[in-house]
């Protein structure tokens, strides 16, 4: 959960903590994600998902996005991102 999803994406994509997940397993390209207004609702729906099997993530992100598209890829300026 975060309150800014494009500043927490950037972070992740420059694997600005080198011993953190993003960097350890290269997890930079959002392919899906889901807004709450109530932070208390993000974090109950967190622990939901968290609960949930694999193959039950897996079609929920195919059902919006089937070709795992990088949902981020026109936020930031093209130089703005190393890869």
């Amino acid at each position: 959960m975060t309150g800014d999803l494009r500043t927490r994406v950037y972070q992740h994509k420059q694997k600005l903590h080198p011993d953190g997940f993003a960097a350890t397993y290269n997890c930079d390209r959002p392919v899906w994600f889901e807004r709450f207004m109530d932070p208390s609702n993000a974090i109950a729906r967190e622990k939901q998902l968290k609960g949930w099997i694999r193959t039950k993530k897996i079609a929920l992100i195919e059902k919006d996005n089937p070709t795992w598209e990088d949902l981020s890829e026109d936020w930031y300026p093209k130089k703005q991102i190393i890869q």
